[in-house]
Formats: structure tokens, C-alpha cells, sequence
């Protein structure tokens, strides 16, 4: 007896398909991995949204206009760096975090407010780094020049806490002396601390 044999289509999909769902499963994943660290990265930022601008509240209100105004300027900074962020993850099929990586530190006296942020700074930068890795990685250069580019923001910020630090260690009462009474008015214009000092203005 003659066994007939049924011919059946094959389920394995040619070399070449397989290829590209592969290479298309692999970008996704790059992709993704991006999303994430973008992500981490506008959940600090917005952290330090929220940092900046109570310690400006709190050193106007302690009548330090000018580090007040200053400490405005780059929470202006941050904000943009959270927008950038978000329209980097949408622009890869993300969805922007809305929560921030911390809690807010409230009520801190003069003496901690720029040395903490001199280390949020430097913690900041550190993640970034390896944030711009990690896209470097994934081969995604648009992200990576976006890191570029805020780290060098982030790196100006570390800069003016870390010297207005020092000078409050070394000079004390003499520093804050010329500080007290000073206007903490940042005007009309929406540029932030980086674009303002571009010029190279003292601190």
C-alpha cells in the first residue's frame, strides 16, 4: 500500500526575511535601551527643576537676591534640558517620565544649599557620561550629541555653585555682605544661566 504524501508550505521564513527581523528586533532594542536613559536623564532634570527653584524661593526670601536670580537662571536650564529630553523620547516612540528622580531637599540653610548642588552637579555629569555611553553604544548619534551638549550646560552649573561654595567657606559673612539687598529681578528675557553667561560675567 502506496502512502500519499501531503505536501505542506514550510513555516521557516527564507534566510534573508529572517535577517531582517532580526536586524529590525535588534533596533528596537537599541532603541529602547536609549529611551530608557533619556528617560533617567528627564527624571533628574526634573529633580533638579524642583530643587533650584525652592532653593531660589528660600534665598529670596532670605534677601540674597543675586544668588537668588542666579539660581533661577539655571533651573530655567534644567527645564529645557527636560524638554529636549521628552522631545528626544517622543521623537524615538517613548513616552517622557513625569516623576522626579528625587525628592525635593526644602528648608536648607545657606552654608549647604551650593555645596549640595555642587554635588548634584558632579553626580549629574558622572550619570551623563554613562548615559551618552550607553547611546553611543545603540549607534545613536543624535542622542549622544544631545548629552554632549547638556553636559557642557551641567558643567557650567558645577562651575558657579562649586566657586560661589568656596568663596561663601572662605570669605563668609564678607561674601554674603555684598550679596544681601540685591535684587533677585531676572527680567523679560527667558534665555537661562548659561546663555546669559556666555559673555563670561563674574560671579
Amino acid at each position: 500500500m502506496r502512502l500519499a504524501l501531503i505536501e505542506r508550505p514550510y513555516s521557516i521564513q527564507p534566510t534573508k526575511e529572517r535577517g531582517r527581523l532580526m536586524t529590525r528586533a535588534a533596533r528596537e532594542e537599541r532603541k529602547s535601551r536609549v529611551i530608557e536613559v533619556l528617560n533617567k536623564a528627564r527624571a533628574m532634570e526634573l529633580h533638579a527643576i524642583g530643587q533650584y527653584m525652592n532653593q531660589h524661593y528660600g534665598l529670596d526670601d532670605m534677601d540674597f537676591g543675586e544668588l537668588a536670580a542666579q539660581m533661577k537662571l539655571i533651573a530655567i536650564d534644567e527645564m529645557r534640558h527636560a524638554e529636549k529630553f521628552a522631545e528626544r523620547v517622543k521623537e524615538l516612540g517613548g513616552e517622557p517620565v513625569t516623576l522626579a528622580a528625587s525628592a525635593v531637599e526644602t528648608g536648607q540653610e545657606m552654608e549647604v544649599i551650593f555645596a549640595f548642588d555642587t554635588e548634584l552637579e558632579d553626580d549629574g555629569i558622572a550619570a551623563y557620561n554613562e548615559f551618552r555611553t550607553e547611546c553611543e553604544d545603540c549607534g545613536d548619534s543624535v542622542s549622544v550629541k544631545l548629552f554632549d551638549d547638556i553636559i557642557n550646560d551641567e558643567q557650567a552649573h558645577f562651575n558657579y555653585f562649586d566657586s560661589v561654595d568656596a568663596h561663601i567657606k572662605k570669605l563668609g559673612a564678607a561674601y554674603l555682605a555684598q550679596k544681601a539687598g540685591t535684587s533677585s529681578a531676572t527680567g523679560l528675557n527667558t534665555q537661562g544661566f548659561v546663555a546669559r553667561r556666555s559673555g563670561g560675567a563674574p560671579v
